[in-house]
């Protein structure tokens, strides 16, 4: 399985997202648990299926947490090449089906953001796939899920 550049903030990130799981929601969820547990007959006890319900779900929240660690490494942008797009570059293209510019930032498991201004996606996604070790001026197509899109890039930041 490949591994993926993250940043060291998004290491700290999912780190304590699993710690918060960890140490405070699970422990509440184990107390609502008992709670329930207690009010008697658990075959029609809707609270106590709810909560042993959410407890499978926060353990597989940490668990899929834990496997994108296991499969990230920390990168440090500033190592990055100059003049191509890699992770951690902030790149303008524009869409030549459409004339509009867009612009991402490629960043690691964690860190995506599809709400900005620039959007954050993910290296290993099939755009940014198509676009890494592209150079301003370089046009390319890129096969998604909805199709072809084609894309020149404008800017590349490093």
């Amino acid at each position: 399985m490949d591994r993926h550049p993250i940043t060291q903030e998004g290491y700290d990130k999912l780190r304590e997202e699993i710690r918060y799981l960890e140490s405070e929601r699970m422990p509440e969820i184990a107390e609502s648990i008992a709670e329930a547990r207690a009010e008697g007959d658990l075959k029609e006890n809707t609270e106590y299926h709810a909560q042993r319900e959410a407890q499978g779900m926060t353990q597989a929240k940490i668990n899929q947490l834990k496997s994108k660690l296991a499969n990230c490494y920390i990168a440090d942008k500033s190592t990055m090449p100059k003049g191509v797009v890699t992770f951690g570059s902030v790149v303008t293209v524009k869409n030549l089906d459409d004339g509009l510019d867009e612009k991402y930032e490629f960043v690691g498991p964690g860190e995506e953001d599809y709400m900005g201004e620039v959007m954050k996606i993910l290296t290993s996604s099939p755009l940014a796939e198509g676009l890494l070790n592209k150079k301003v001026g370089d046009k390319v197509e890129v096969e998604v899920p909805s199709g072809t899109l084609r894309f020149e890039v404008l800017e590349i930041e490093d």
